[in-house]
């Protein structure tokens, strides 16, 4: 898949394909029905197959002190959409300038001039332009208009439609199963191994730190996860928090602990799924009562993931 910075007139090997438009956090279920609809039309119009996102994610413009809120790094979205079979991914720039176009300025000077499109699917609650005045039905109006073809995709979902919001809720609550079931996979935080206190060396149980960066925060707590290295994957416990017990950190991190691994991590980059949440974050009285306890997490996620 070729990655292109869409600030400018896209090169001409780039152009006309059949896109998904959208912010596209996560990849999730509802996400990826949009971008089957641009399959289709790829397939039916001989086109490559794209998805255009916004970059940076329009709410860090709008909200620029919002707490992070991400669900994926770009890196691990581009992974997933190539995955998904998309040749093309159009990351657009966006400012306080590109948010003032028109919904009729950003149709033609974005997707017909700068990228140069020929069919763009978009989820039927898509919002773009001045103050969110455009959607779907004027996308299609001004769309047509450029020899553009333009597909709305309804909402998927049994009780509730599926939204990169309801995850992060769920996410929040610590329900990272229902996460997984409504991304279709499970949720992983990637990052860089960073030198800890070395604490949990003292335990017997060596972890893998890695900052949260622009990654929502879950729930505090420990979580029973698999950590993919190197393209293997191994089973471990990890806890996200401050980590009272033993001085309180300045911003929630999360230390995994992988199961028979030796291997010096430091440095490396790892993705941390996290399977099932098994409690709250707490404060122990001492540190060998907190020993005991991160024994006994290790033994509950060993068990669980043994099981799956």
């Amino acid at each position: 898949m070729q990655r292109h910075a869409a600030g400018e007139l896209i090169d001409v090997n780039a152009r006309g394909a059949a896109i998904a438009l959208g912010n596209f956090d996560g990849v999730h279920l509802g996400h990826q029905a949009v971008i089957a609809s641009a399959r289709t039309a790829a397939t039916n119009l001989k086109a490559p197959l794209g998805v255009a996102v916004f970059e940076p994610h329009p709410r860090r413009v709008f909200q620029p002190d919002a707490p992070p809120f991400r669900l994926q790094t770009n890196d691990q979205r581009a992974r997933t959409l190539a995955a998904l079979g998309v040749q093309h991914l159009y990351e657009i720039a966006f400012d306080h300038a590109l948010s003032q176009f028109t919904d009729e300025e950003f149709v033609q000077r974005v997707l017909a001039e700068r990228l140069g499109i020929i069919h763009v699917s978009v989820g039927a609650d898509f919002r773009f332009g001045r103050g969110r005045m455009g959607g779907a039905e004027s996308l299609a109006r001004f769309g047509t208009a450029l020899g553009l073809n333009v597909e709305a995709v309804t909402p998927v979902g049994d009780d509730a439609k599926i939204s990169s919001s309801a995850i992060r809720d769920a996410i929040a609550a610590g329900a990272v199963d229902q996460a997984s079931k409504l991304l279709g996979r499970r949720w992983a935080i990637e990052g860089t191994v960073q030198r800890g206190f070395q604490r949990g060396r003292g335990f017997g149980f060596a972890t893998a730190n890695i900052a949260l960066c622009d990654y929502m925060q879950p729930r505090l707590g420990v979580y029973a996860v698999r950590v993919a290295i190197d393209g293997r994957l191994f089973d471990g416990v990890a806890s996200v928090g401050v980590n009272p017990t033993v001085g309180a950190l300045s911003a929630p991190l999360l230390e995994a602990h992988i199961f028979d691994f030796e291997a010096d991590l430091y440095g490396k980059t790892i993705e941390v799924d996290l399977i099932a949440f098994l409690r709250d974050e707490a404060k122990f009285e001492t540190a060998e009562i907190l020993a005991r306890q991160i024994a006994e997490d290790a033994a509950a996620a060993r068990a669980l993931l043994l099981g799956l």
